[in-house]
């Protein structure tokens, strides 16, 4: 099994160019299934999550070409709509093919998701938002089965509660549903924003109408389209991080610095330097990190896939801090691995309770999930002597050549065998 060697106490310097998102690119290759022209996609992230997801569409009959951060999908011939637990077990925007395989073929087979152990996430959200555009359904032996007899049909849907991969499958349904679809509550990340664009370029009729609705008018014909992909800004919030907790100089380039106000004010409250420019977050760290309270919430709040990374950076803090994890009930995981490194994290429930003026040592150490993972490595950077990182697949799922970027800017980090 792979692991990272990390060797610590190095101050980061230089240039990082950020990938396009992970958490975009999954729903906009599972609306590629609605169209039956050619899709071209550009500036997908070269991580295992994307070629999870071409697999899938594979399976489902799509043909792809993928190369050199660009897909062309065509699925003039794409009938098929079982999508197999093979597939969509290690990755939970599986699910995400529901929605359009109802929308073109009327019925479909999908296994419930699978992902990082970091909560129940279930799916009735999606499930019973689907049921009003005519869908019935019933889960057996772990296969939702779900089928529109006369079609899907819109309708006026206000979800129980901010959900971003229900309202990500209602989008996409909801794009080819006889009639008008009116979707409330929705979630309004920036990835869910850029699903919107591309299903507009591929000839879609969309309209937000107020902050969290949105009105769809069903189309019966997609048109082909080229689209790039937005910037990962999980991927830039975390090298952001990795500049404040090493005292580094990191340029940030290729994102759009509005979309990550919230993480950027958070890092200058902390004691960061930050200057922004057009393109770019050029970020100084700052040998004294202030101690605050934080809590994760839908967009435009402090996102939860950030969470493992500011409680790195929250142990060097001149106090005490207070972290609410307000979107999934079991993302402490990662506490256990930094407390073994000297961190000394107290948790109840879905509070964390974070000692600063700590200093990391290194250890061995096992990930438990995506950003568990890249929060130890980040930890591993600041410590004093070598620490190794176990279980790495999770951290390929969502960061692409992580090891090569940290290295250009001075980390000393390798993969081993």
């Amino acid at each position: 099994m792979k692991k990272l060697e990390v060797f610590g106490a190095n101050k980061l310097n230089g240039h990082i160019n950020i990938s396009g998102s992970k958490n975009a690119s999954l729903p906009i290759l599972a609306a590629t299934l609605l169209s039956n022209k050619k899709v071209c996609l550009k500036n997908l992230p070269n991580v295992k999550d994307i070629h999870t997801m071409i697999n899938l569409l594979q399976s489902l009959g799509s043909k792809t070409n993928f190369y050199n951060k660009k897909l062309i999908i065509n699925n003039f011939k794409q009938k098929k709509n079982f999508a197999s637990y093979a597939l969509v077990k290690t990755m939970r925007a599986g699910i995400l093919v529901l929605g359009p395989l109802l929308a073109k073929f009327g019925n479909a087979k999908v296994s419930l998701p699978g992902g990082c152990a970091i909560g129940t996430r279930p799916i009735d959200i999606h499930l019973k938002a689907l049921s009003k555009l005519g869908v019935k359904y019933k889960i057996v032996q772990g296969y939702v089965h779900a089928s529109a007899p006369k079609g899907l049909i819109g309708s006026k849907i206000s979800f129980p509660k901010i959900s971003v991969g229900a309202t990500e499958n209602l989008i996409i349904a909801a794009s080819q549903a006889k009639g008008t679809t009116v979707l409330s509550n929705c979630a309004i990340e920036p990835e869910i924003k850029d699903l919107v664009n591309f299903l507009i370029s591929m000839g879609c009729s969309i309209k937000w109408i107020a902050k969290r609705k949105i009105k769809i008018d069903g189309v019966k014909e997609t048109k082909e389209t080229t689209y790039s992909v937005m910037f990962d800004r999980i991927e830039a919030g975390t090298y952001l991080v990795a500049a404040a907790v090493t005292e580094g100089n990191l340029k940030i380039n290729n994102l759009i610095p509005s979309i990550i106000k919230t993480e950027i004010n958070i890092l200058k409250k902390i004691g960061a330097k930050i200057r922004v420019k057009r393109n770019q977050v050029h970020i100084i760290g700052n040998k004294k990190i202030k101690s605050m309270n934080i809590k994760t919430a839908p967009y435009p709040g402090f996102p939860t896939d950030l969470q493992a990374q500011i409680m790195v950076l929250l142990c060097k803090g001149n106090n005490k801090s207070l972290i609410k994890e307000d979107i999934f009930e079991n993302r402490f995981m990662h506490v256990a691995e930094l407390n073994r490194m000297g961190a000394q994290i107290s948790t109840n429930g879905n509070k964390a309770v974070v000692k600063g003026n700590i200093s990391f040592t290194g250890a061995e150490l096992m990930a438990t999930d995506l950003r568990a993972s890249v929060s130890l490595i980040l930890a591993a950077l600041t410590a004093k002597g070598k620490s190794v990182i176990n279980r790495i697949y999770h951290l390929d799922r969502g960061y692409e050549d992580i090891e090569k970027k940290l290295k250009k800017v001075g980390a000393k980090i390798r993969r081993l065998k």
